[in-house]
């Protein structure tokens, strides 16, 4: 849901507002929980309307396309409606999303396409439309799945006047996206996407795979009812279309049993040369193919009708809806110029241009910027409604001028503050009084400072410079309390968790209650996890984890400081390639597999393993701690077999809290999530698991170890070779620098060809041997580069210290090949006994 905050203080700022005395009412984004609200709803189908009085329970969530409740209907008056009741539970969507750059972005990629307003806020027809489609939709998943609740359904439409938007209101589905499920298998997973044969039984990620199943059987049905653009909803190679499908709470038996489409209102348009996904190239080429050169909801109206007759059993009952979806169809699409479709039309048609400028006089009367009796003006007179339209396209004054032409209230309020110094005074205050409820809401602000910001409005001029910022930092930059728990939660409390085992215990329970709050662990494995705290390897595993969360900014503080170091070192260098040179070096600090971050970690692992003797309960993480990122999950992953459930638990919640700072790809239930999960998580599994079935069919093998030598002597050759016919060119023996790329790539290639030759060996004595490999390959290249420069009469008094360097670099890029090799090798094809 985002930031806490208290709705009671969000009143206590409107009561400001309303003090202000201003003429003008709040301006409203989005809805507080335990607000009545009351909507005059035409049901969906049929022209049956009541009005019907709600209560708000919660705010969802909200996208481009809009924003989400839980609602609870109090009363419906004047009227019935098929499927709702007062006292049930329902979710109601507003088609305005509750972001101000949201709702921009979205208008205006709708613009580009369509030429027009986001129809689905502003037009009733559009959104009834919508509506229409997924009643007839929800019919068709009756034909395909023998189960209409695999569409949610929709019960009305509505216009909500204070916010400025149409709605709708629909089922409420008790529900969740996908279980981030272990699988050490992801080898037979890959082979399963591509449509290979594979072992059922080995087979797993179950509800990863039913979910896919279904999704794409449901575009499938999309497209065979001609709902060819609301498929887009739904297409797994977008990366963003998995949380539009829930599973319902209580079909936790079958992983395919309860897969239910939410979500068929589309946010984003589509445009050709702006594909926004993965999956939108093959759409866009999809859609030219149909001739829709711009993508939003439309739909083929001829193939739907083809498919109801098809099946006229299953829609008996659904002629009033088509014909209804029809004459709302035709209505909708002349809404708007649309050139990509209507073309030609837009130079003739006298019906079509009367429907574009009857359908912005309504929207402007949606978006409250027009009263009634203008609305009634406008509709008489097309010069009147052209020219309302070309005043709201001058930058800044547009919507200002239409308020003030459309609106007494917005006039008023306009005259007072350009008369009247008072007014002036009090329309400042509304305007900071508002301003702090966004902001409170927003997490830039406490409540103490937000109220105080209402009653001291001469501070908002401090506060307005920031508001470009992200809320987090606007706030660490304005409220030094929370600059300096910021500072102990990221300093101090890492070394805190180190030294007390309470406090351990304490933020594990934390995260096992935010857990359970967020559908990511069961009440069981919670338990399970709870019993377990007391057992000496889970404190162990809990102090190796401050640990990791103590290098946290050590990669960080290194970049800094070397990227420092280097531009006040340099100061004859020009200020450009100065500048250049330091944005390198903190990028490069950024993507390098083994940061100094990673470094402290693994050598802190590796302490563990050297001072209690113990390979076994580290194997792992002796390995994933060197490496940056991937090493943060060293220990969860260390625990999987055991402790399952908290290395389960604890991978996920790293992992995938993680991945949600990303926009639009990183929502909670999409791809990104899963596969982030399977990157640290379910693939060291299978890497692990493969390793365990290749030393198995290694066991009969003899080891081999004479080949270190004979590898180590190939190595030193080549530097050999090198150093030869440099010294023999230039005159002297060559650094490190010079041939940095034969530095790093032939000890890599020494370590894999070690472990790749070491027969029936262990894992451990593997790694071992490729660490002498690379000492002797240092050594032997340090002696051959002596006897060169003795033999060319060249005098290196830094063979030494070269030498000690060959040695350290060597022997680490030695092991790392090792390790990557045995990461990448293939399944074993046999396993031995």
């Amino acid at each position: 849901m985002g930031t806490q905050y208290s709705v009671d203080v969000c009143k206590q700022l409107e009561k400001r507002f309303v003090a202000a005395g201003v003429h003008r009412s709040l301006r409203v984004t989005r809805h507080e929980a335990g607000t009545e609200l009351v909507y005059h709803v035409r049901s969906v189908p049929g022209r049956d309307s009541a009005n019907v009085r709600l209560r708000i329970e919660r705010f969802v969530g909200g996208g481009f396309a809009g924003q989400v409740y839980q609602v609870k209907i109090v009363h419906v008056e004047g009227g019935r409606l098929d499927g709702l009741e007062a006292g049930g539970i329902y979710a109601m969507k507003i088609l305005i999303p509750p972001s101000g750059f949201s709702c921009l972005f979205r208008n205006l990629l709708y613009w580009i396409g369509f030429q027009g307003p986001f129809q689905l806020q502003v037009n009733p027809v559009a959104a009834r439309a919508g509506a229409l489609w997924q009643k007839l939709i929800r019919q068709g998943a009756r034909v395909k799945f023998g189960d209409e609740r695999a569409v949610v359904d929709i019960y009305g439409t509505f216009v909500d006047e204070r916010l400025g938007s149409c709605g709708e209101l629909s089922e409420w589905v008790e529900g969740r996206t996908w279980r981030l499920e272990v699988d050490d298998r992801l080898d037979l997973l890959g082979q399963w996407r591509r449509g290979k044969a594979v072992d059922e039984e080995k087979l797993g990620s179950a509800e990863y795979r039913a979910k896919r199943k279904f999704m794409r059987e449901f575009v499938d049905l999309l497209h065979e009812m001609g709902a060819h653009e609301f498929a887009r909803q739904y297409e797994w190679s977008t990366c963003k279309s998995q949380p539009n499908c829930l599973k319902r709470w209580g079909m936790e038996q079958d992983p395919a049993a309860g897969l239910t489409a939410v979500d068929f209102r589309a946010g984003l348009t589509l445009l050709p040369f702006l594909p926004m996904s993965p999956g939108d190239v093959k759409l866009i080429l999809q859609g030219i193919a149909r001739g829709s050169l711009v993508q939003f909801d439309r739909g083929s109206l001829s193939r739907l009708e083809r498919f109801v007759q098809a099946h006229g059993g299953e829609f008996a009952e659904m002629g009033e809806v088509l014909e209804e979806l029809k004459q709302a169809e035709r209505t909708y699409r002349a809404s708007i110029p649309d050139i990509t479709h209507n073309h030609v039309r837009l130079l003739y048609s006298r019906r079509l241009w009367g429907t574009i400028f009857a359908s912005a006089v309504t929207g402007w009367q949606v978006k409250n910027l027009v009263e009634q009796r203008y609305a009634e003006r406008f509709k008489r007179s097309r010069i009147l409604t052209f020219l309302f339209f070309l005043i709201g396209c001058i930058p800044l004054l547009g919507n200002v001028l239409r308020r003030a032409w459309g609106r007494a209230d917005w006039r008023r309020h306009y005259a007072g503050i350009l008369t009247s110094p008072r007014y002036l005074v009090q329309a400042f205050r509304a305007r900071v009084a508002e301003k702090s409820i966004q902001w409170y809401r927003a997490g830039r602000m406490e409540a103490e400072r937000a109220l105080r910001l209402a009653d001291q409005p001469w501070r908002f001029i401090g506060h307005w410079p920031f508001s470009i910022l992200p809320a987090g930092l606007h706030r660490f930059l304005t409220d030094a309390r929370f600059a300096r728990e910021k500072l102990a939660y990221l300093l101090v409390r890492p070394v805190r968790l180190y030294f007390n085992a309470q406090m351990r215990e304490q933020w594990l329970r934390e995260m096992l209650a935010e857990g359970k709050k967020k559908h990511m662990l069961s009440e069981d494995d919670a338990q399970t996890i709870v019993s377990q705290l007391g057992e000496p390897f889970i404190q162990k595993y809990l102090k190796s984890l401050a640990v990791h969360v103590c290098t946290l900014p050590v990669t960080q503080v290194v970049s800094v400081a070397v990227a420092a170091y280097y531009y006040f070192t340099h100061p004859q260098t020009p200020q450009a390639e100065r500048a250049v040179a330091v944005a390198g070096i903190l990028a490069l600090f950024q993507v390098v597999p083994i940061s100094p971050g990673s470094l402290t970690r693994g050598l802190y692992v590796l302490y563990l393993v050297i001072r209690e003797r113990n390979f076994r309960d580290y194997n792992i993480a002796v390995f994933l701690g060197f490496f940056k990122y991937v090493g943060y999950l060293a220990f969860p992953i260390q625990m999987t077999y055991r402790y399952p459930a908290l290395a389960r638990f604890m991978a996920a919640h790293w992992a995938t809290e993680a991945v949600h700072i990303v926009p639009v790809f990183g929502e909670r239930g999409a791809l990104m999530e899963h596969w982030v999960f399977c990157l640290f998580y379910n693939w060291p599994l299978t890497i692990r698991g493969r390793m365990r079935r290749r030393e198995q069919m290694r066991a009969p093998l003899r080891p081999r170890y004479w080949h270190v030598a004979v590898c180590a002597l190939a190595a030193a050759a080549v530097f050999a070779g090198v150093g030869h016919h440099y010294c023999t060119r230039v005159g002297q023996l060559p650094g490190l620098r010079e041939f940095w790329w034969l530095v790093l790539t032939v000890p890599l290639l020494g370590g894999a060809l070690v472990t790749l030759g070491a027969g029936g060996a262990r894992l451990v004595r593997r790694i071992v041997a490729a660490a002498l490999a690379g000492v002797l390959a240092a050594v032997f290249a340090t002696g051959f580069s002596a006897l060169i420069a003795h033999g060319a009469g060249v005098m290196d008094a830094h063979w030494v210290a070269r030498g000690v360097w060959r040695v350290f670099i060597f022997t680490i890029l030695s092991v790392v090949g090792a390790v990557l090799a045995e990461l990448t090798l293939t399944e074993p094809k046999t396993v031995d006994r």
